[in-house]
């Protein structure tokens, strides 16, 4: 009963465009039914189509398996089996040139989205610690990667998974190797190889959904699709792509010998550098030794001894001369001095007369007779008693005994 509904809801449905590959064609002789095997190359995914002989032969005469085929088709369900199919009335072979214009739409729905942009492909490590590789069982693709990236680097390590690279099971083992290759921590690049072939032979790489999961794929991706001239979508979203399987593993992995010549290069230059770094400050220091502060560093303290010995007997002679000056200068003052002191005339013969209160007398009449006087000598002092004189008024007359003085 449940069938018998399905049945009816799907009687309902109009005629559909339905595009696939063919996987399968069975020709009964005689039988004017032919029954097609359509394949989505995108998915898992298969349905049976039934025609007549004559709507194959109008429509895709010559048709073989593999080739991509637009049907015009009505679902039916046969509630007997549960399995549905569909009718065609017409199949068209898809041409070159429409799968061409199909990837060119795709190309630019996808560029639009931005799977192409530069800012977001990755830097492949130097030296990945393990490569994931993505190609055909015993091809020669995987045979150049393998060699040349060994003959570079003889210890470089490889997780191989042999898929499908052409055909309708082509996209889903390709995707399904990319996600358990980008699921291991190991490997730190996939690179998906193949061999030329065809546009048809590509098609596969230029899958929508496999573009999708490339750029999905959380470890970066080489694509080694084809020759130099094969440009497959899924070369513009890989992060790098390589010309052909060989130039892949030269992109992969480093060259040892180049390695190696370019490091004895570089340490080579470093050693240059630094003995020529080292020569120039030798020279610098044998430069800065021969200075005469430093070749004889004793000179500087001699003819520093010399000057401080100049300037003290420059400051004894100027001492010495002005001490001189002073002395001279003194001798003459004390000259004058005692020329005009009174002592000197004193020497000369003169006396002076006193008072005994220390009076100077300076006239006759400035004592009387009687009075004590005091007479300043050259050599000493004399006591004396004013007296009369006769022609000259009062005389001096010295005390004839000493203990008057």
């Amino acid at each position: 009963m449940v069938s018998q509904k399905i049945a009816a809801w799907i009687a309902r449905l109009g005629w559909v465009w339905v595009d696939g590959q063919i996987a399968q064609i069975s020709r009964r002789p005689g039988a004017p039914t032919v029954f097609l095997t359509l394949r989505d190359p995108s998915a898992e995914l298969s349905l049976t189509v039934t025609t007549t002989r004559d709507v194959l032969d109008a429509g895709a005469p010559g048709l073989a398996e593999g080739a991509r085929v637009v049907v015009h088709a009505k679902p039916d369900f046969y509630a007997g089996r549960g399995a549905l199919s569909l009718r065609a009335d017409a199949i068209r072979q898809v041409g070159l040139g429409e799968l061409l214009a199909r990837i060119e739409r795709l190309r630019r729905q996808l560029s639009g989205e931005g799977l192409f942009a530069a800012q977001r492909k990755r830097r492949l490590p130097f030296l990945p610690h393990r490569i994931g590789l993505i190609t055909g069982r015993a091809s020669a693709a995987e045979r150049d990667v393998l060699t040349n990236a060994q003959r570079r680097w003889p210890a470089v390590q490889f997780r191989v998974i042999n898929v499908a690279v052409q055909g309708a099971a082509a996209v889903p083992a390709v995707i399904e190797a990319l996600a358990a290759l980008d699921a291991d921590a190991e490997v730190e690049v996939i690179v998906l190889a193949r061999g030329g072939g065809s546009v048809e032979d590509l098609l596969p790489f230029s899958d929508e959904a496999l573009c999708r999961a490339v750029f999905a794929c959380g470890t970066p991706v080489v694509s080694a699709i084809g020759h130099e001239t094969d440009t497959p979508l899924v070369d513009h979203v890989a992060d790098l792509r390589a010309s052909t399987p060989t130039d892949a593993a030269k992109r992969v992995v480093p060259d040892l010998a180049e390695e190696l010549r370019l490091i004895a290069m570089a340490r080579g230059r470093l050693d240059r550098v630094v003995n020529h770094l080292i020569d120039r400050e030798q020279h610098r220091l044998d430069a800065i030794r021969s200075r005469p502060s430093l070749a004889r560093p004793d000179i500087v303290v001699d003819q520093r001894a010399t000057d401080v010995s100049g300037l003290r007997d420059r400051a004894a002679r100027g001492i010495v001369h002005r001490l001189e000056r002073a002395d001279a200068d003194l001798a003459q003052v004390l000259a004058r001095l005692r020329t005009l002191s009174p002592a000197a005339t004193l020497r000369r013969g003169y006396a002076i007369v006193q008072r005994l209160d220390g009076q100077v007398v300076r006239a006759p009449e400035a004592v009387a007779p009687g009075q004590r006087l005091r007479v300043r000598l050259a050599d000493g002092d004399l006591h004396a008693t004013v007296s009369e004189s006769a022609d000259d008024g009062p005389a001096v007359r010295a005390p004839l005994d000493p203990a008057d003085r």
